[in-house]
């Protein structure tokens, strides 16, 4: 298996080279192995970089479980231990939005971790996603027809959070785990009800036994690929400034799927609700047109089109009075 140790703290170190001397990062830790062995790998880092680099930490109580405030009060402490300052813990209702129970608790961690890192001052939080993690989601959006941006997976920098680890795989990270170090499995992980359970415990394992090693990289590199195809058609999608028919008819549909999927969300279209099935059909406006009335979208929208372009506005009916 080579040295996890190094390899570990290998990767956050390449994650930080372009961290100001003096920064912040805060380090997102559940108590399970895979942050946990971030944090440890980080702290690490930190003690050696000749004060050059402050490392903090922040766990995140959904709580959704029995006995997950006190676990996350364990980890606090467990990552105070390991020499991370400032460490905070977060409690967060993960139980309201639009997005079922993962969506919303992912929406409301981020956002907690968000509000974390500028009460710190910390200019990055290190997420402790692995290789594994990308090819679970890559395989997620497959299942679900999505297109080359959820393909894509996870990004190794979105913002101020960054994922070090997505290179190396859940064993080499986990075996890189201190001794000492107690980690929390979380149940949710193991319930066959969620599909990333399904994916990691019964899809992926019969995929590598039945095409050989090696499938779980395959799937990331396929995300690597995919996310700079999506990168280069949103760049071409976001230089196009008009929905004048014409214009959008002679765009690449990959180009001006993206033009309309946009147009529709500033209209106020949720992006979570619009699909790939709205927005072919709001294409039909363009390329299919015979004079239909037009297109109800998620948001109480209609797509229409009048005078050579499309409109996206508020249903009848459903204006703000």
């Amino acid at each position: 298996m080579g040295h996890p140790h190094l390899d570990v703290r290998r990767a956050v170190r390449a994650a930080l080279t372009e961290v100001p001397d003096g920064s912040t990062v805060l380090v997102a830790c559940s108590g399970g192995a895979d942050s946990l062995s971030l944090a440890a790998a980080t702290a690490w880092v930190a003690a050696r970089s000749g004060g050059r680099l402050r490392a903090g930490g922040v766990c995140v109580d959904h709580g959704l479980q029995p006995g997950s405030a006190e676990r996350a009060r364990a980890t606090a402490a467990a990552l105070s231990r390991l020499g991370l300052d400032p460490v905070a813990t977060v409690h967060v209702n993960a139980s309201r939005g639009p997005d079922g129970p993962e969506g919303n608790a992912r929406a409301a961690r981020y956002a907690a971790l968000t509000a974390a890192a500028d009460r710190a001052g910390a200019c990055v939080v290190l997420l402790g996603h692995t290789l594994d993690d990308q090819a679970e989601t890559v395989l997620l959006g497959l299942a679900r027809g999505s297109g080359p941006r959820s393909l894509s997976g996870m990004a190794e920098r979105s913002g101020a959070f960054r994922r070090p680890l997505l290179g190396l795989r859940r064993s080499v990270v986990r075996a890189a785990l201190p001794a000492g170090l107690e980690a929390w499995d979380d149940p949710h992980n193991e319930d066959a009800a969620y599909a990333r359970a399904r994916v990691r415990h019964r899809v992926l394992p019969v995929l590598e036994a039945e095409l050989g090693p090696g499938v779980a990289e395959a799937l990331a590199r396929t995300a690597d690929l995919a996310r700079a195809d999506a990168d280069a058609l949103d760049a071409q999608a976001a230089a196009v400034d008009t929905l004048a028919v014409a214009e959008l008819a002679v765009l690449p549909r990959a180009v001006r799927w993206r033009v309309l999927r946009r147009a529709a969300i500033a209209a106020g279209s949720p992006a979570t609700d619009l699909t790939a099935a709205h927005v072919a059909a709001v294409d039909t406006l363009v390329t299919a047109w015979r004079g239909q009335i037009g297109v109800d979208l998620p948001g109480a929208l209609r797509a229409t089109r009048a005078e050579g372009a499309l409109h996206f506005t508020p249903r009848k009916g459903t204006e703000a009075g």
